[in-house]
């Protein structure tokens, strides 16, 4: 069963309507409704592209935190082949919000970090919803340096709402984990793209999306912090998160037109999560492009990276 959000119910009760009439038909319990059904199949295509061609800030970010988006393990099968996940900090413990590893993608290799969130309630508490404590962020450094030194492109799938804040992660080094992981980032050799298909949020995100190239789906979201945490510190009143989304310009197509990210991925009408399969194969397509493009030339993919990020810094 599709999981609607609040502001999709004309679509939903098109879309159960339609439903109804289908199991009506199969039970012979109906008239031919062939003609019915056709007509409300095409009033929901209509209503959903309308839905989705105005989406405001506040409903990408409710978009972007869609449980039925397609999650880090999903881009994994979808794109890789021979993924050999590596776990541990070599310090601490294992952090499975961070999934990490080697693979082939399209027969060539490549080292593959992404964060989970879980898609049920078992997997959501193991992958403690995509939230990094201090270990996770010391295992992607492990895996950015081993990439570095063989000579591998690094690849990152960016979805969380943020790294855990709670004590025990805070007393591990939160921040310095964190502050390690970018700055591991941006001391890479080899060539990296990072692809924001969810959440972006805050140094969470950062810490492994500090890439030569930045991408975002449609309908993610890429933030210094969340809409209600902006709204509690700015007006100390969470229901003004909708006025945060809008003012904080942490859509796609805003960051695109500001020149933080690259590129923007486009998603079938009504999101990722109606159609999982045609937008990982969108993102593996953007991938193997760019990888063509950064095979053959002849750059310092550090010092790319750093006049990128300084740049940034130029134009505000």
């Amino acid at each position: 069963m599709y999981n609607y959000l609040d502001f999709e119910k004309p679509v939903q009760d098109l879309e159960l309507k339609i439903l109804e009439l289908k199991k009506l038909a199969e039970n012979g319990e109906a008239v031919d409704v062939a003609d019915e059904i056709t007509r409300l199949e095409k009033r929901s295509r209509d209503a959903l592209r309308d839905l989705y061609k105005a989406l405001t800030p506040w409903q990408k970010v409710q978009v972007a935190r869609h449980s039925d988006r397609p999650h880090c393990v999903d881009y994994i099968k979808g794109l890789f082949s021979d993924f050999t996940p590596l776990a541990g900090d070599r310090n601490f413990g294992e952090d499975q919000a961070i999934v990490g590893g080697f693979a082939r993608f399209r027969g060539e290799p490549v080292a593959i970090l992404g964060q989970e969130k879980g898609s049920d309630t078992t997997s959501r508490l193991r992958h403690n919803f995509g939230s990094v404590r201090p270990e996770g962020y010391r295992k992607a450094v492990r895996l950015m340096e081993l990439a570095d030194r063989f000579n591998i492109p690094l690849l990152t799938l960016v979805d969380t709402a943020g790294a855990y804040p709670g004590v025990g992660a805070e007393e591990r080094g939160q921040a310095e984990a964190i502050a390690r992981s970018t700055s591991a980032c941006l001391a890479l050799k080899v060539p990296s793209i990072s692809v924001v298909i969810g959440e972006g949020g805050s140094g969470g995100a950062i810490a492994i999306a500090t890439a030569n190239r930045v991408y975002m789906l449609e309908h993610a979201i890429y933030s210094v912090i969340s809409p209600e945490g902006a709204a509690s510190i700015l007006w100390r009143d969470t229901t003004r998160s909708k006025d945060a989304a809008t003012n904080m310009k942490i859509t796609a197509q805003d960051l695109l037109e500001l020149k933080i990210i690259d590129a923007i991925i486009p998603e079938p009408m009504g999101g990722a999560q109606r159609a999982p399969e045609t937008v990982i194969a969108a993102t593996g397509d953007l991938i193997a492009k760019t990888m063509k493009e950064f095979s053959g030339a002849n750059t310092d993919f550090r010092e790319q990276r750093r006049e990128k990020y300084l740049a940034m810094g130029r134009s505000l």
